[in-house]
């Protein structure tokens, strides 16, 4: 059976959603809003309706409440609305669907299953947790509409797609995986990235001197690669029948990464 929890009214302060995941007893689950612990069904309506085992869905604007899907292992969750911050942080299993927009640090050192925010995300995303090393770690994240700064900030593997819009700093300090931006990107893609690939597939943007252009042809990779990518449709349907441009760098942290810009 399926578990929907419709909100009552949106909470005065921010709820921390930790722990509320499929699988969990949620009728006595508790939460925390602002300073003070509260029982989640003092915001919630929880019934439960014929649906797929293991889901929760939320129906309401959640956008006050953080961690939506914290450390998540199985299952799925479902958002009618948008979301605070770190929505899906720490994944390592399940599927996240929010059908809104998502705040700060979404997906942040993910390291499994599946986030979809159909919406707008805001910065820090595919990134670490404060005072962490290590970003993204596995999984997919898919943003159907625009980023914020430092999206994959420190990614360390994985794969994370933007169809619109990124703004500064992409895939800063990459460790490796794989980032697709389907609109335009801010200034200093890959500042910093040490392996990994970035597919730049809109406005190609102003490239650092500390990368510079691939000499090896990579024909092969890249159908393989954009075939991949075209299942995701959007701005990404047509890249198998577009020619790139690839760039080495950032020669700065050792130059082993790769900047792809589509033509």
């Amino acid at each position: 059976m399926s578990t929907r929890l419709r909100l009552r009214t949106a909470p005065a302060l921010r709820v921390d959603l930790r722990g509320v995941t499929p699988g969990v007893q949620l009728a006595q689950g508790m939460v925390t809003h602002g300073n003070q612990t509260l029982a989640l069904a003092d915001l919630f309506d929880i019934t439960q309706r014929d649906g797929p085992a293991d889901e929760l869905v939320f129906e309401g604007d959640l956008a006050r409440f953080d961690r939506v899907g914290w450390q998540m292992t199985f299952g799925s969750i479902v958002v009618d609305g948008n979301v605070g911050d770190y929505v899906g942080g720490a994944m390592t299993g399940g599927t996240i669907t929010v059908r809104g927009h998502a705040r700060d640090l979404a997906a942040c050192e993910m390291a499994g299953g599946s986030l979809i925010v159909e919406g707008n995300v805001g910065d820090f995303c595919a990134s670490t947790l404060p005072g962490s090393m290590d970003g993204m770690r596995g999984g997919t994240f898919i943003v159907k509409g625009d980023a914020g700064e430092r999206f994959a900030d420190r990614m360390r593997r994985g794969s994370a797609l933007v169809f619109g819009n990124v703004g500064d700093f992409v895939a800063s300090r990459m460790v490796a995986g794989t980032v697709v931006v389907g609109g335009a990107a801010g200034a200093h893609a890959g500042y910093g990235m040490r392996r990994g690939s970035v597919v730049l597939a809109g406005a190609a943007p102003e490239i650092a001197p500390t990368f510079v252009p691939a000499l090896a042809d990579a024909a092969v990779f890249w159908q393989l690669l954009a075939r991949d990518l075209a299942r995701h449709g959007g701005p990404f349907a047509e890249l198998p029948s577009r020619r790139i441009t690839r760039h080495l760098g950032d020669l700065g942290a050792g130059g082993q990464g790769e900047l792809i810009l589509v033509a």
